[in-house]
């Protein structure tokens, strides 16, 4: 039996701009990553891995916008339909990428596994890779313990699925008391993670990484508890902001925010940097072990506190004028793309900067801002000659 397509809402575009600024400030942040390896407390985009928990703030409020109220015309299925055909493809697309930059990557002494690698077994990950399932040891091509070893930013989708998941099938029920009160217990993890306040004994060794969110990637307990802790707040604040103060007014128009004192003149302009200076701030607290905990202070207001108003403002704010309204047009776009597939470039830039570290540092910025401009334009390639089309055909295939 056939079922309908639902028609997508308006798109609220300054939270689509407001992505795609956070995700180029992440392919920043990994680039200069690769020269502060171990180090991130000198790292000059210092705390760019906290795009990703704004990410979950924004993709829980698009969550509850978009299929809140649609549970009384659309089943589980239809929204796990719809939900794959968004964010499948370029995630088979970014596999398939980080197949095929695999072997240039067999420079860093570390990696000696890479030139090791049989090409079958390489083949054998990447359709692995598809599932979003996390590789088990024998699939550890790489050696460092990855989720997944082709392109390691994809362990955020993969919770990113975990938290779509869990509100289709149990927590779009909660009132808005329930959910408030589980977002309240997550903040509680969220603290205990930024404080380091680890009664398990799961996080001890984290050593230059106490008093950050830092983790995720990994099968490990202690990677396991920072990405539950990462997902559980970010992601369902995100959805109770959309329930607290939006008006559902039918199917395909826009909700009403009814949060009118948060909207602001120029709310892409100031939000975008608001969102950039949190993410570029250096180390809070300076470098002594002493003072670790006034940067777990900082990112926990980031996340508990000021992530939560930037979508509130955002979503309450109207994007003007032409060029505005293109710039988040097109941000907006190419945000996920860029995410999926930058990951792969970046294990390039390492090899390379491994075997050529004689060279000046103007040379290697130069190859990171070349890398920056070459994943901004495999973004945009992709969306349009495979995400869009691709996107297109599994909507009217597996919708009729």
């Amino acid at each position: 039996m056939g079922t309908t397509y639902l028609a997508s809402k308006p798109r609220y575009e300054i939270l689509d701009g407001l992505r795609g600024v956070a995700a180029m400030i992440v392919v920043a942040f990994h680039l200069t990553e690769t020269y502060y390896e171990g180090q991130p407390i000198i790292q000059p985009i210092n705390h760019g891995y906290l795009a990703v928990d704004f990410f979950f703030v924004l993709s829980g409020f698009v969550i509850g916008y978009a299929y809140d109220d649609r549970w009384n015309r659309m089943t589980t299925w239809q929204f796990f339909k719809r939900r794959l055909i968004r964010l499948h493809p370029m995630l088979v697309f970014g596999t398939l990428f980080g197949m095929t930059m695999f072997y240039f990557q067999s420079d860093l002494p570390s990696w000696q596994q890479v030139g090791e690698t049989p090409w079958w077994l390489l083949v054998v990950v990447c359709i692995w890779g598809f599932t979003l399932i996390p590789a088990p040891k024998c699939l550890d091509i790489r050696g460092w313990g990855e989720m997944h070893p082709l392109n390691n930013a994809q362990w955020s989708l993969l919770w990113e699925y975990i938290a779509n998941i869990l509100y289709a099938l149990v927590i779009r029920r909660f009132s808005h008391l329930l959910l408030a009160i589980f977002v309240g217990c997550s903040a509680i993890l969220t603290i205990m993670l930024c404080m380091n306040i680890d009664p398990l004994g799961l996080l001890a060794i984290r050593e230059y990484a106490a008093y950050t969110v830092i983790g995720g990637w990994s099968l490990d307990p202690e990677h396991l508890l920072i990405a539950v802790t990462r997902l559980f707040y970010p992601f369902f604040c995100g959805l109770l902001i959309s329930r607290m103060f939006t008006d559902y007014k039918g199917l395909g128009s826009r909700l009403r925010f009814k949060a009118s004192p948060f909207a602001l003149k120029g709310g892409f302009w100031w939000c975008g940097l608001f969102v950039a200076l949190l993410l570029v701030m250096p180390r809070v607290g300076g470098y002594e072990p002493s003072n670790y905990w006034e940067n777990g202070l900082y990112e926990a207001v980031c996340i508990l506190v000021l992530f939560p108003l930037i979508v509130t403002v955002g979503a309450a704010s109207k994007v003007k004028g032409t060029r505005s309204v293109a710039v988040c047009k097109l941000l907006g776009e190419i945000s996920y793309p860029l995410y999926v597939t930058h990951y792969p470039l970046i294990y390039v830039q390492m090899s390379w900067a491994a075997s050529h570290a004689d060279l000046p540092a103007s040379t290697h910025f130069f190859m990171a801002v070349c890398l920056f401009m070459l994943a901004i334009g495999i973004s945009y390639a992709s969306l349009k000659l495979y995400d869009l089309p691709v996107r297109e055909w599994l909507k009217n295939h597996l919708f009729q």
